[in-house]
């Protein structure tokens, strides 16, 4: 029998299967924010068609009032405005500002950022540099939509692991082209070697940084690859966006789901770009 479900949108969660295979579910928030929440296994909906139909609703995901405009991926302006987790320092991570004084949230920040951070390389729409907190391996590397991951550095700030990104970011990208991605995987890259090459080349900045931060700061790593697979059974040969503000209803076959985008047969949907819209699915 078909299924219906409401509730406003959260970023899918997903995990790797023994095979490195990603599972994906679909969080729901329940619209009378008591907490509770539902969760949509999406891998076994590949094949089928499925409806997503925004109703009109969105409400801030940190304190909860309804917002015309979603802001940051899913919060209201005012709490865009004063989260530490929505500064342009969580984008530009070498301008943290915490050392000024000015930090939004001070214990916020110690808590996010002065933990472990990785830097890493990631074969996505091709060779790019990244970082991310140590508890969000191999998350992050998902969401990118990255088929292949390897940590090269362990850091022990954000601020460091941001630093060291712009570093490597002189000689290759630090961003994913979302659109290339959706269309295919890449072609493999041998990232240790590419490590090899690289790591040489930002030497005198990494001496730099020892010596400002410690000799423990910033740590060179001998990790493996991680591969990863998606669960993609046929991929578009040209890629157009729905978008909830302006086509309220998104209806077709789901062809797979890859990084935070659902695919179907007539375009694609950044599910974590609409966070706290409130929608009904039907599948």
């Amino acid at each position: 029998m078909p299924m219906s479900e409401v509730g406003a949108i959260e970023k899918l969660t997903a995990q790797l299967d023994s095979n490195n295979l990603v599972q994906y579910q679909l969080p729901l928030a329940s619209l009378n924010r008591d907490g509770t929440k539902q969760s949509i296994e999406l891998n076994p909906l590949i094949g089928k068609k499925i409806s997503l139909h925004f109703t009109g609703g969105i409400a801030c995901k940190h304190c909860g009032k309804r917002t015309k405009k979603s802001y940051s991926q899913g919060y209201c302006y005012p709490c865009m405005s004063k989260l530490a987790q929505c500064d342009m320092c969580i984008m530009k991570p070498e301008t943290c500002h915490f050392h000024l004084g000015t930090c939004r949230e001070p214990e916020w920040g110690e808590k996010n950022c002065f933990v472990d951070h990785y830097v890493y390389l990631a074969n996505s729409s091709g060779l790019k540099v990244g970082i991310t907190r140590h508890t969000q391996l191999p998350t992050r590397w998902i969401d990118q939509g990255a088929c292949q991951a390897l940590p090269i550095f362990k850091v022990s700030t954000r601020l460091q692991s941001g630093l060291v990104e712009t570093a490597l970011a002189e000689f290759i990208s630090d961003k994913t082209n979302w659109r290339a991605m959706l269309k295919g995987e890449p072609e493999p890259i041998d990232l240790k070697a590419k490590a090899e090459e690289l790591i040489p080349e930002i030497s005198l900045r990494l001496s730099q940084l020892r010596l400002k931060f410690g000799s423990d700061a910033v740590q060179e790593l001998d990790a493996n690859v991680q591969d990863i697979h998606f669960p993609v059974s046929e991929y578009l040969t040209k890629i157009s966006s729905f978008n909830f503000d302006k086509t309220p209803i998104v209806s077709g076959v789901l062809l797979g789901i890859k990084g935070q985008y659902l695919i179907f047969d007539k375009g694609v949907i950044n599910m974590r770009k609409f966070s706290s819209y409130q929608i009904s699915i039907d599948y």
